[in-house]
């Protein structure tokens, strides 16, 4: 029998304790997998510190960006590298039937229902395990891919919702790293793309690989960013309405210039997550013809397509990423907390 190593979060902004645990018994259509990373993702910091709640009792091991290997469980899956889905559904229900898994209400996400990838191993159903190719295994380690559960299908889903086509404006509001991606797959898709953040080292990033403008909005109002924003859209030959905005920042301001940024025919893309509320006019989106889409991670079933654009080198990962020794997490979680990292943190568990 073996032993699983956790980080477990007793209490909200807490530090995160170590705990031990035998290997669990495994039911039909489970599999244990040996974590080779563990993405840190906003919504962890929600649940750590901005007391949003999660669905499982604590104490809860965080973490639902996660790649590994099958150990256990069914044969099929024995010895095989997969990305874990962020979401995994029942694939039963009218939801999972229509298209529409990822809002499965009968869902189940690692570190919010069940214990997450903060640790050496993990139990989870394997009916939508994500199995990763040698082809892509030729061009990053295992553990870089956890990024893939989250980061990346997250965007390449919203993008695909928001019916972006060649020649479309994307404006990516916030381009951490999330946002990057964001950027980066309206790129691949054909857009025309205008990146918006505070910091300039973020900005550059998207720019040397390929973005077509980008501003730095700090301290300008929503009426200016506009005005910049229809600027820089003429500069690059880009439409001057039916433009695509994705507001991946996860902020009330980010979210706030969003939608003042919509205008004719446009469709605006919420993506990051805030407790904080924001006050708009919703007339708005009448008067402009425009439309409003939330997104929920990623359907499982998109995860392949996502897998195709890496290992045909269209969306590289390697500089968006950086990568840590679980233990330590509370330095990571405290840091991801004031934003001292520019690249998306990944977590090795130390034991394996």
């Amino acid at each position: 029998m073996g032993k699983i190593f956790q980080w477990q979060m007793k209490e909200l902004d807490a530090a995160f304790q170590l705990t031990e645990s035998d290997f669990p018994e495994l039911k039909a259509g489970e599999v244990l997998v040996k974590i080779a990373g563990c993405g840190v993702c906003h919504t962890d910091l929600s649940f750590w510190h901005y007391g949003v709640q999660t669905k499982h009792a604590l104490p809860l091991t965080l973490g639902h960006e996660i790649s590994g290997i099958v150990i256990a469980g069914d044969d099929q899956w024995l010895n095989k590298p997969v990305i874990i889905p962020a979401v995994l559904p029942c694939g039963d229900c009218d939801f999972c039937r229509n298209g529409r898994s990822n809002i499965c209400r009968n869902q189940l996400m690692p570190g919010n229902d069940f214990h997450g990838g903060f640790a050496s191993h993990i139990k989870v159903p394997s009916k939508f395990l994500c199995p990763v190719p040698e082809s892509v295994l030729k061009k990053y380690p295992l553990e870089h891919l956890a990024v893939i559960a989250d980061a990346i299908s997250t965007p390449y889903q919203v993008i695909k919702k928001s019916e972006l086509e060649a020649g479309d404006l994307a404006i990516v509001i916030g381009v951490g790293g999330v946002g990057v991606y964001g950027a980066l797959i309206a790129k691949i898709f054909g857009a025309k793309v205008i990146a918006l953040d505070l910091n300039d080292e973020k900005l550059q990033t998207a720019k040397d690989n390929g973005v077509d403008a980008t501003l730095n909005i700090t301290g300008l109002d929503s009426k200016t960013i506009k005005e910049k924003v229809k600027e820089l859209a003429k500069e690059i030959s880009a439409p001057k309405f039916g433009w695509k905005i994705f507001e991946i920042s996860g902020t009330k301001a980010g979210q706030d210039l969003a939608f003042n940024l919509v205008t004719f025919a446009s469709t605006l893309s919420i993506v990051g997550f805030t407790m904080d509320k924001v006050e708009v006019r919703l007339s708005n989106l009448m008067a402009f013809d425009a439309k409003l889409i939330g997104t929920w991670g990623c359907r499982a079933e998109l995860y392949p397509e996502v897998l195709d654009l890496i290992a045909s080198d269209k969306l590289k990962i390697s500089q968006f990423i950086e990568t840590f020794p679980l233990s330590k997490i509370n330095e990571v979680f405290k840091n991801t907390l004031k934003h001292k990292y520019s690249k998306r943190s990944i977590l090795i568990p130390d034991f394996n």
